[in-house]
């Protein structure tokens, strides 16, 4: 689960770890030690004090000094296991608290009793047992540690005549260690619960936080994250796609420096002048898709921060496309029955006055004209209708190579019979990804392409020959096709009206081939343009959407 739902934070406080993390244990264990190891040293020093009143004072002071000695070795000794990369299991913090307190007891026992200083050091130990282990354990603890102080009392009054007060010291001394023990159990195991509700809400946000990134990296629409001068913060994958190509390399997009395309950077100057205002669909590069962006600031207050939506236009230019395939139906209906029925009546009449006898040159001249037109009118009809007629893109995942080979052997075949006039150079570049397209859209695509190539080759050059090649664009996930003619290219004023219907340089053209193309690649969500390379003759290239994506 991503979250924690009210029902699992309660269950996460109602079940909290009785004793802390492995992890916390080690940490809360070493602190101890030290604390120990000062405690020994100090112990060890003090007998080099007044090591002549010692003897005066203390019962047993060669116990007392072997067991100083002893309980300073001792720690030495867990210090160094702990330094060397030695984990304490439960078991070792039980029996090193058991020990603290038993040799704690013997040192009062060898010394001056129950009203020695050591005393209070006894529960310095039963706290740090019931902190490392908040359970019944830790109430044990301070039960030992109450039954050996009133041992100890106890003895001294029976066998040594000490004051009966030492039992009182001793029983006041085990209130205190069972205060201690049942005050810091509940709050150990408060700590633990909010501990607990702590990472389980720290994993939670981590967890949100990894599919937020992964969701939004997947995502189709680019995410760009700007500063007011138009830097990049942050950006997706698919930003870096529509934007750059996503160039083949695991640095971000932010450490690469790269600077927003000219188009995006005036539309960001103008929506911070007036952020009412919506920019217009750009062209990062002339073979990129049309793109919309859309603009909002992520921290209202200080401003500093806008967030960009980066939204590939094909899917809407198919949707429109599929709107004006539907109202152009309809049109071409009437066009049909109002245009071309009137306009084979015209030509067939032009036939009949040809087979007349009495024709003068002068009327064959005009008559060739009629038939000449007719014939000019009738390609445009039928290229309307079969826009009209054209269903919506069955799309498969095609391997570019391959298919390409196969296309064009096809082509030639409806060229010459002895295929030799008409010579297709094919490149095809290694690892090409796969496409997603309708092979035959695409090839009515490419046979347009490849007529008006030959023909313009041919009257510029006197060559019918055209180059074919096939590549991937510089992320390595689309394919794309290039088709160039070796013809005089296309005029600068004219490079932004081919696309357009109805426009050619050809007089005998109807102006559509081009118009029909780019509707049939945007049918695929692909993109046909105009590469602009200022090499010798003109290059259409196709760029076809990524694999993944759904038509």
């Amino acid at each position: 689960m991503a979250a924690d739902t009210p029902a699992q934070s309660a269950e996460a406080l109602g079940q909290a770890p009785s004793t802390p993390s492995g992890q916390q244990q080690a940490k809360l264990f070493r602190i101890y030690n030290h604390y120990r190891l000062v405690v020994s040293l100090m112990l060890v020093a003090l007998l080099f004090v007044d090591p002549v009143n010692f003897d005066m004072r203390f019962r047993l002071l060669d116990y007392y000094q072997a067991g100083v000695s002893a309980y300073l070795g001792l720690n030495a000794f867990i210090a160094l296991l702990l330094v060397a990369g030695f984990h304490p299991s439960q078991r070792h913090i039980t029996l090193s608290i058991l020990l603290d307190i038993l040799i704690m007891h013997g040192l009062l026992l060898a010394s001056t009793g129950i009203t020695n200083g050591l005393a209070n050091l006894v529960i310095v130990s039963v706290a740090a047992g019931n902190i490392l282990t908040p359970s019944r354990m830790g109430t044990f603890y301070a039960a030992l540690a109450a039954i050996c102080s009133l041992g100890i009392s106890g003895w001294a009054v029976l066998a040594l005549g000490e004051s009966a007060d030492d039992i009182v010291r001793a029983g006041s001394l085990g209130i205190l260690y069972f205060a201690a023990a049942f005050v810091l159990q509940s709050i150990s195991r408060r700590m633990m619960r909010s501990e607990a509700l702590a990472s389980s809400r720290a994993r939670s946000i981590a967890e949100l936080e990894q599919i937020n990134q992964q969701i939004i990296q997947r995502m189709r629409t680019g995410i760009l994250v700007l500063d007011r001068f138009g830097q990049i913060r942050v950006a997706n994958a698919a930003a870096e796609e529509l934007l750059y190509g996503a160039p083949k390399t695991s640095v971000p997009i932010n450490q690469r420096a790269n600077v927003l395309p000219k188009p995006l950077k005036q539309g960001l100057d103008a929506w911070l002048k007036d952020p009412t205002q919506r920019i217009e669909p750009f062209q990062p590069s002339p073979t990129s898709p049309l793109l919309q962006a859309n603009f909002t600031q992520l921290d209202q207050e200080r401003g500093d921060q806008i967030l960009v939506f980066i939204e590939d236009m094909s899917k809407v230019t198919q949707q429109a496309q599929q709107m004006k395939l539907a109202s152009l139906g309809r049109l071409t209906a009437g066009i049909a029955h109002e245009i071309r029925n009137p306009l084979g009546a015209i030509s067939h009449a032009a036939q009949l006055m040809e087979e007349s006898p009495n024709l003068e040159p002068g009327d064959r001249q005009m008559l060739e004209i009629i038939r000449r037109h007719s014939r000019r009118v009738n390609g445009i009809i039928e290229n309307v209708l079969d826009l009209s007629r054209r269903q919506a893109a069955n799309a498969d995942l095609i391997e570019v190579a391959p298919w390409l080979q196969e296309f064009r052997e096809d082509f030639l075949q409806t060229q010459d019979e002895d295929c030799t006039t008409a010579n297709i150079v094919l490149k095809i570049d290694p690892q090409l990804p796969p496409a997603r397209f309708d092979k035959s859209q695409i090839e009515q695509v490419m046979v347009n392409l490849c007529d008006n190539g030959l023909r313009y080759s041919e009257q510029h050059s006197g060559q019918r020959k055209i180059g074919i090649h096939a590549g991937a664009t510089e992320d390595g996930e689309r394919a794309y096709i290039d088709v160039r003619d070796q013809g005089p290219g296309i005029a600068p004023e004219h490079r932004n009206s081919v696309f357009e219907p109805f426009f050619t340089t050809d007089k005998t053209g109807t102006g559509l081939g081009l118009y029909l193309a780019r509707e049939l690649c945007e049918a695929n969500q692909a993109h046909l343009s105009l590469v602009e390379d200022n090499k010798p003759g003109c290059c259409f290239r196709i760029t076809f959407a990524h694999p993944g994506r759904m038509i």
